[in-house]
């Protein structure tokens, strides 16, 4: 984040909250992380890392250095951009940027679980049996 017309970098916003962009990065790696079933200790180990500096850059309080990021990335078999996709580009961020829902553990693990499923008939049966079940449960307008 830079200050209006001082060219300096800020690893904090200017009410000492952790920078909105590392706050975003943190809760992708959080995302794709529990998407994939795996324990913080679990991308710690595989990255060389302890699962408390997993936990501070999934909350934003650490920045993830941009080789961390490399092999992050590398563990969770994403490309790095991933962990920028949504940050608005225009204007910068004035506030911390928003998913357009926030995942809760429910969804994640039900994701992760449908893409367990190796046989592509009983996925697309289940797609479809879910794609009814939430026609039925549309409220009237």
């Amino acid at each position: 984040m830079t200050t209006k017309g001082s060219g300096k970098y800020r690893a904090r916003t200017e009410t000492g909250e952790p920078d909105p962009i590392d706050v975003h990065v943190g809760g992708r790696l959080r995302l794709r992380r529990t998407l994939m079933g795996l324990s913080q200790t679990e991308l710690a180990k595989s990255v060389g890392l302890t699962f408390q500096q997993v936990q501070k850059y999934e909350s934003g309080a650490n920045r993830v250095s941009a080789s961390r990021l490399y092999y992050v990335a590398e563990a969770l078999d994403v490309p790095v951009s991933f962990f920028f996709d949504d940050v608005p580009r225009e204007g910068g961020l004035a506030e911390t940027p928003k998913a357009p829902f926030e995942p809760d553990r429910e969804l994640l693990e039900l994701t992760r679980n449908y893409r367990s499923i190796t046989d592509p008939e009983v996925r697309r049966g289940i797609y479809e049996l879910v794609k009814r079940l939430a026609n039925k449960h549309v409220p009237a307008q």
